[in-house]
């Protein structure tokens, strides 16, 4: 009966699966089957090559580069196994049929099987590389281990195989099917090649393709007149769009439009501004480039500083403006170097370009000599600086001598960069002299004379991704250069020098030269690329499914390059974990956050949590994180904080217009951003100061030390003093919170006291201040009760002292004894 049984199961086997001479044949076919179906697709294609993005190792690199691995990745190593486990329901009578298996002679058959260069070639024609060949297996291997709950009829084989009944070849068509369950990619390679196949944008937009649009290039350097000219055509027509880089372009273009009488509605990621007064949509917008709405017709479109369309991380952005904004005219400024990518782009669009060049409005003047020290810096100069540092120790020097300063630099909020830009054009202000970082090289209108180069290195991104300190390109010190003497200012001719003499040279170089010729537009995929990959691939993270989509796509590289994704998918892994539909997470993952602060990543995440919850995201809620109400910052460190709560305030306001349902306190928010605003304003124009405190000033190091300690106590009291507000007592909500309310007397005296705590510059003195003015001013109620125990421990409770200033006071006492 045994016999019998297993006669029927090796039959069954034999006629289940094919012998391994039949997988060739029929892969054979696939192949060649496959490989027609690519020439077909070579000759249908555009008169442009069809390319991979350098092949798949060099497009993966190129992509993924800056996460720091300089060494190639394998092809197909961005593909993840999947986890496969035997099913312990499923019954197993193999044992029962062909007797027990010796598992040391299964692995070495499963290792002979492994080695088999027959076996090699036979995966790698059903797409197995050697690292999916190697995955695969293992996974495999620790499945077969298990013998207790391997499906019956592989048992029987397994045990054939040990009796020499059959040759271990014959497991093949069980490895991949495993494999192919570790990878499902396998089995829709082609569909995701199809999806990823980025080889014709312009037919993304097939609205507007169905237009014949006018395009016009207003080319030239920076301060000839080309936004200018393009904006009164945008004025003029019935219905404009202007796309900029900038927030502060977008607020620009705003406020010219509807003071010269034409309503016009903002729209940039955080905000929405209507330009009518009955709030009506108005037939103009001005917006950043990122919120450009494809979908609406328009009679004329303003594309600004299209040179940015090369850029690494945004320039996809500017690629989809010129290819998708459905408008009759769209007008391009910016550099001459993206004249001819654009031309290039047009004609596979069918469309005609007309370039209008334009010359410089005001003389540049190179200087022959450098500053060389601050104390030959004058009235209208601007030093720029290309680090936080740097800015710091300049500030710090012209301070010392009297100089006042301005400063700006990219991480300060829009309306703080205006307040100091205005401070400095303001003729009647003492301020003439600014610090700033390149953020002066775009969208600010500034007086300046001179523009200072303290250094001509910055840290770049490379096209591989990865960062390095090298000299700014040629478009860079055009760019920041250009600002210098603008046509319309106090200065009729612009100068530019360099701080250190050995740079004048370089830097003479570099503006006598034109910007490189711009070769590539930015591309990037959407949400329903990725949504169709996950269909295939359900078992993928975000993040894994935008490096397959990177490794699997294909594009004409001598106009388009994929833009980088990694701060993309460096969101995506933050909040993988998070349980959020697809097109959450991926709203989630395009917001623009800065992912090198802290607390903005982790409200990042603290925000995607509260969603996946289905709970309201309040200004409640976010008071309790960020620490509200908020006081004047004591050290740059308090500075660099309020900045990242303000990009916290940012990230709010950009997801309520993704999740109104959700995000509901819109309108508290803004004010409170505003009030936020005020306190930034005030330390950068106290900058100085808060450098010294953060050094502890010029003396020793002791005290230094005292002095960091004096600062904890306050920021404890200041904590504390917090603690006592409500909402009222700030006016920016309009009903009680539901807390418990202090007396009248006693909210006057702690907001007294809040207000003293925040403008100290003796943390010491306040707080044996505030110890009297508690005991004069502060009536404890019937229910409060004194706090017991000592003095010492009494003040060290209420965050009066610190036990090192306590053992400090223990100490001047006992030498007080002694004298």
């Amino acid at each position: 009966m045994f016999g019998a049984t297993r006669c029927l199961m090796m039959r069954k086997n034999t006629l289940s699966f094919c012998k391994l001479s039949d997988f060739i044949i029929v892969q054979n076919c696939r192949l060649i089957s496959t490989s027609d179906k690519h020439s077909r697709k070579k000759k249908d294609s555009d008169r442009n090559p069809v390319k991979s993005t350098g092949g798949f190792r060099q497009n993966i690199v190129q992509t993924i580069g800056s996460s720091g691995v300089k060494e190639p990745k394998e092809p197909m190593s961005v593909f993840k196994p999947v986890l496969v486990k035997s099913n312990p329901d499923d019954l197993n009578f193999g044992e029962e049929i062909a007797g027990k298996i010796n598992k040391q002679a299964l692995l070495k058959e499963l290792n002979r099987f492994f080695t088999s260069p027959e076996i090699k070639i036979l995966c790698k024609d059903h797409g197995l590389d050697e690292y999916l060949y190697n995955q695969a297996y293992s996974s495999f291997r620790r499945f077969c281990m298990d013998v207790h709950h391997l499906p019956t009829e592989l048992y029987i084989l397994f045990s054939d195989i040990l009796c020499g009944a059959q040759h271990n070849h014959d497991i093949f068509p069980y490895f991949l099917t495993h494999a192919r369950k570790v990878f499902p990619h396998l089995d829709c390679i082609d569909e995701l090649k199809l999806i990823s196949d980025l080889t014709n944008p312009p037919n993304w937009y097939p609205e507007a393709r169905a237009i014949n649009r006018k395009i016009i290039f207003h080319s030239g350097p920076t301060n000839s007149g080309k936004t200018y000219h393009a904006l009164e055509r945008f004025l003029s027509a019935k219905s404009g769009i202007y796309c900029g880089p900038l927030k502060l372009l977008a607020v620009e273009v705003f406020n010219k439009s509807n003071s010269r009488g034409t309503p016009c509605d903002l729209v940039t990621g955080e905000e929405r501004r209507s330009g009518r007064e009955d709030g009506e949509i108005s037939e103009h917008v001005a917006c950043t480039v990122e919120m450009a709405n494809m979908g609406q017709p328009f009679e004329v479109c303003v594309i600004d500083e299209i040179q940015v369309i090369k850029d690494f991380q945004r320039g996809w952005a500017w690629t989809r403006a010129l290819l998708g904004i459905q408008a009759q005219e769209i007008h391009v400024c910016g550099e001459g170097a993206a004249v001819d990518l654009v031309k290039e782009i047009c004609i596979s669009t069918g469309e005609e370009v007309e370039v209008r060049n334009y010359k410089r409005l005001t003389p540049l003047v190179v200087q022959t000599t450098a500053v060389g020290t601050v104390d030959n810096i004058q009235a209208g100069d601007c030093i720029v600086c290309f680090n936080k540092q740097d800015i710091y120790n300049i500030s710090r020097q012209l301070e010392q001598r009297g100089v006042e300063v301005a400063v700006i630099y990219g991480s300060l909020p829009p309306n703080t960069k205006l307040a100091m830009a205005a401070k400095f054009n303001d003729p009647n202000d003492s301020c003439k002299v600014m610090v700033a970082t390149d953020a002066v090289g775009m969208g600010l209108n500034l007086n300046i004379r001179r523009m200072i180069f303290y250094s001509i290195n910055k840290i770049q991104l490379t096209q591989d991704g990865e960062k390095e300190v090298d000299m700014i390109s040629v478009s860079q010190s055009l760019q920041i250069a250009g600002r210098a003497g603008r046509f319309g200012t106090s200065w009729e001719t612009g100068y530019v020098t360099t701080f250190k003499q050995e740079e004048l040279k370089p830097l003479q170089d570099l503006l006598k030269q034109s910007p490189d010729e711009i070769l590539q537009a930015g591309l990037h995929p959407t949400f329903d690329q990725l949504e169709l990959y996950s269909y295939h691939l359900p078992f993928a993270t975000l993040a894994n499914l935008v490096d397959i989509f990177i490794s699997l796509s294909t594009l004409d590289d001598s106009m388009y390059s994929l833009c980088h994704l990694d701060d993309f998918k460096f969101l995506a892994d933050m909040i993988e974990h998070v349980r959020l539909p697809l097109k959450a997470k991926y709203t989630f993952c395009c917001a623009p956050i800065n992912r090198k602060m802290p607390l903005v990543c982790t409200m990042f995440l603290k925000m995607a949590r509260q969603y996946s919850k289905g709970e309201l995201i309040t200004f409640d809620w976010l008071c309790s994180q960020v620490g509200w109400p908020f006081s004047p910052p004591d050290t740059i460190l308090d500075l660099v904080h309020l900045e990242s709560v303000h990009d916290v305030f940012d990230l709010y306001l950009w997801l309520s217009y993704r999740f109104p349902d959700v995000f509901t306190c819109v309108d508290i928010v803004r004010q409170v951003q505003t009030e936020l605003d005020t306190v930034i304003e005030e330390g950068v124009n106290n900058i100085v100061s808060l450098l010294k405190n953060a050094d502890g000033g010029p003396g020793s190091s002791k005290g230094s030390l005292i002095d960091e300690d004096a600062l904890e106590a306050k920021r404890r009291q200041i904590k504390k003093l917090k603690n006592s507000w409500t909402h009222e007592d700030a006016n920016l909500a309009k009903k009680d919170s539901g807390g418990v309310q202090a007396t009248a007397k006693e909210k006057n005296s702690l907001q007294k006291q809040f207000q003293e705590a925040s403008s100290s510059d003796s943390p010491i003195d306040y707080s044996s201040k505030r110890v009297e003015d508690n005991e004069s001013e502060i009536v404890p109620s019937n229910n409060s009760k004194k706090p017991p125990g000592r003095i010492a421990d009494q003040l060290l409770q209420q965050g009066i002292v610190t036990p090192k200033m306590m053992k400090q006071l223990k100490r001047e006492l006992q030498d007080t004894k002694k004298r």
